[in-house]
């Protein structure tokens, strides 16, 4: 016979245990002290188990019910329910324990030895901004696609929108990883750029050829008090167009003034291939002259404040900055600057400029095939470039040529 709810409520405890059978193996289990107990009795592979299915009242008869049916449909397939329930029990778990900040960070730790330190910690400082405080204490398994598209779209409204397309790229790269260990199956992020605004290409600010002989004639005379060492970076980058990371942390050990040639190792490049950068004479001069500065420092352009490091991130934009440049130029322009002024000025070939820029070749085609290092143009371009920047300091009666 059926039980009846009211059966199940004013069940009271007894001297022993007794059961409340409700049908096909559905009852129950009320303890000495009034505790019920709602338990299935089933067979399975010629044996007889028992399944917990909860504690009445908070679970109702017809959620006992239903309980036991869905047992019954894993027992017709020979599914055992209660290794079913274990085997759940332990996926939420492990779901849990695998929250989006633990397996990213797991997936950090993965990657991490192949990137630059500097590239590491830029990684996971914006994931702990940016992705952490909302996505992390989640489950990844839990995650879907709008809930990743509003965490980017906050980053996107503040006017962060190449920065919300790239933490949206590491999120996929976090739930490809989970998908390759194992934790999920599917990746939420797939074609959630569509879903941000485009993102408009901008260039780095970069003055003309034509508006280079006011800023020699600005950073000669110095009314910005900017120090020596931070003048002669300027300088030098100037005449090699070298990336500003690649500058601010050259070491002497990389730079031949004998041969007129700074080799920068794989590990500081972007592209992590070695560079050659031949040296004018204008910027071996440079070069002696900074080497009286830094002394027996280890970085070509040590911290003014902290010399056993190279100087800040931020010092050459600063001190353009203060040199009236803002929104003008920054040290990325100087790279500009040489595009265009040798092609126009001095007619070099593109590709001659463009590998001493140490840019990716665009295809695979061309890294392949490209090993020309035109050396030797790139030494006579190098020098010419040079004495134009010189030819300048005459043109426009400079009172004292810094390269003279």
């Amino acid at each position: 016979m059926k039980l009846k709810d009211s059966e199940c409520k004013n069940a009271k405890g007894k001297a022993k245990p007794y059961k409340l059978g409700d049908g096909k193996g559905l009852y129950l289990e009320v303890t000495t002290k009034g505790a019920k107990y709602w338990r299935l009795k089933y067979r399975i592979d010629n044996k007889e188990k028992r399944l917990s299915i909860g504690v009445y009242p908070a679970v109702t008869l017809k959620q006992a019910r239903n309980a036991m049916l869905k047992a019954k449909e894993l027992i017709a397939l020979g599914i055992d329910p209660s290794l079913d329930k274990q085997k759940k029990k332990a996926l939420s778990k492990i779901s849990n324990t695998n929250t989006f900040e633990a397996v990213g960070r797991e997936w950090f730790e993965n990657r991490k030895p192949r990137w630059t330190p500097n590239y590491a910690k830029n990684v996971i400082d914006r994931l702990e901004k940016d992705i952490f405080p909302y996505l992390g204490a989640y489950p990844i398994s839990e995650i879907d696609a709008p809930f990743i598209l509003s965490v980017t779209r906050k980053i996107e409204n503040r006017g962060a929108g190449e920065v919300a397309k790239r933490q949206l790229q590491k999120c996929g790269e976090i739930f490809q990883y989970a998908i390759a260990t194992g934790k999920i199956k599917t990746d939420p992020t797939y074609s959630l750029s569509k879903a941000l605004q485009p993102v408009k290409k901008e260039h780095y600010n970069a003055i003309t050829f034509e508006e280079l002989p006011e800023l020699l004639q600005n950073i000669e005379r110095n009314d910005a008090r900017l120090y020596k060492t931070t003048q002669n970076a300027i300088w030098l980058i100037m005449l090699t167009f070298v990336r500003t990371s690649e500058l601010i942390k050259a070491e002497w050990s990389e730079i031949d003034l004998d041969n007129a040639l700074w080799s920068i190792p794989a590990h500081r490049m972007k592209m992590k291939q070695p560079h050659l950068v031949p040296l004018s004479k204008q910027a071996i001069e440079i070069l002696k002259d900074q080497k009286q500065i830094a002394g027996d420092w280890k970085h070509v352009f040590p911290s003014v404040v902290r010399p056993m490091q190279p100087m800040s991130n931020n010092a050459i934009l600063g001190a353009l900055k203060r040199l009236g440049y803002l929104g003008r130029m920054t040290g990325h322009g100087f790279r500009a600057l040489a595009m265009s002024t040798i092609k126009e000025q001095l007619n070099y070939r593109h590709e001659v400029v463009d590998k001493q820029l140490a840019h990716k070749q665009k295809s695979q085609i061309d890294q392949a095939y490209d090993r020309a290092l035109y050396m030797d143009e790139r030494t006579i371009m190098m020098q010419e470039y040079a004495d134009l920047i010189d030819s300048l300091y005459s043109v426009n009666t400079v009172i004292h040529a810094r390269f003279k």
